[in-house]
């Protein structure tokens, strides 16, 4: 992979970002790599879709397997749990304490001031007090039923969705593999957390997690960061300061301040980019607060529902240039823009690798959304994979 250094003077071009992201993200090219080690690098995958992890590996690692990831959700080696802006995203188990310490106060805040949690006439010290009784009931899979019946058995009968609503989000709990094509079936499980709690000094944990998303998704400017944790700006910057040594700053597009980690890749501008097949809410498309560094600002609301749901898209030299979605005739994909005969043969090809991947697991994933491509403007369609 061509790569460039910088004398951290020289402002880097919005391109140039765009290619740091991929490189980092493995999406200049698949590496042979174990998943363990893949899910490292990338530092945190989207997981709210069950598929979606397996999709993401798919662009990343020559020749993945499913299986490895299977197997390393089973030993939870690869941990999937609610962490980031408050969503499931599936992480290295190595990396879940620190993760979990530094997003806790986000998750809690998120559910025990939600009317939700609030008409239950519970308090946030009651909540906190529920703690280690959920974790020691976690002590094997557990589904929601058994946790609110627990609940129940404790507290009486309470206003739904009630505590177990905003326990499951916050409290130390990774989800169990269930079964089903990919991990994970409809009606989750949770299991209490392998690892330890985070034992670290306070403020540690974050300054870990600010590190770790500059290693993936650098460099990024102080907004970025709080945009990936939906942690306050003020709370971001004294987690950079407090990291020193470990990180620089360097010009941006416009003005704009970025932070990164010495001696991570930064290729040039021109450095070639493959085409992808991303999958829903893969994570590139909203580590950051200007996610214009993959996504056209005219193609966001095209991507980025109103409701939150983040459409399967079209990489074409490293941005997003539309969507796609299996059919029962191959991958259809709709682009928002003119492309080259080479463009849609690289997409081609990609589709008759995704559908080989897809063959003995589901072939038709992400079909409860097919109804947002009745919104989409009319453009050039393709039949791919056939």
């Amino acid at each position: 992979m061509p790569t460039t250094s910088s004398d951290g003077r020289e402002p880097l071009t919005a391109r140039r970002l765009n290619r740091a992201t991929l490189a980092r993200q493995l999406l200049l090219a698949r590496e042979p790599i174990p998943v363990l080690d893949a899910v490292q690098r990338i530092v945190a995958l989207q997981a709210q879709e069950a598929a979606s992890p397996y999709v993401a590996l798919w662009n990343r690692v020559a020749g993945f397997d499913p299986v490895e990831l299977d197997a390393a959700l089973r030993d939870q080696s690869i941990l999937k749990a609610s962490l980031m802006r408050i969503t499931l995203h599936a992480v290295h188990a190595g990396d879940h304490p620190p993760f979990h310490d530094a997003m806790v106060g986000t998750l809690r805040a998120a559910r025990l001031f939600d009317r939700r949690f609030t008409a239950s006439g519970l308090t946030t010290a009651d909540a906190d007090a529920l703690v280690p009784e959920i974790v020691a009931f976690a002590s094997e899979p557990r589904t929601n039923a058994e946790f609110e019946a627990r609940l129940r058995d404790t507290l009486g009968d309470l206003p739904k969705p009630g505590p177990w609503w905003a326990l499951r989000t916050f409290a130390p709990l990774v989800h169990a593999p269930s079964g089903g094509p990919w991990s994970f079936g409809p009606r989750p499980s949770y299991v209490a957390a392998p690892s330890k709690l985070w034992t670290g000094e306070p403020g540690t944990s974050l300054a870990w997690l600010v590190r770790r998303y500059l290693e993936g998704f650098g460099p990024a400017t102080v907004r970025d960061v709080a945009q990936f944790t939906l942690i306050r700006v003020p709370v971001i910057r004294e987690a950079l300061a407090s990291l020193g040594d470990l990180v620089l700053e360097r010009p941006g597009p416009n003005g704009a301040s970025l932070f990164d980690v010495p001696d991570a890749p930064l290729p040039a501008e021109d450095t070639p980019a493959p085409p992808r097949l991303m999958a829903m809410w893969d994570s590139v498309l909203l580590a950051y607060a200007d996610r214009s560094r993959i996504i056209p600002p005219d193609y966001r609301r095209l991507v980025i529902r109103q409701n939150g749901d983040v459409l399967p898209t079209l990489l074409v030299d490293g941005f997003v240039a539309g969507v796609w979605r299996p059919t029962p005739d191959g991958i259809e994909a709709t682009a928002f823009q003119a492309l080259s005969a080479a463009d849609w043969q690289g997409l081609d090809a990609e589709a008759r690798s995704l559908r080989a991947s897809l063959a003995d697991r589901d072939p038709a994933l992400y079909r409860r959304y097919g109804h947002w491509w009745k919104t989409l403007p009319a453009a050039e369609v393709r039949i791919l994979g056939a």
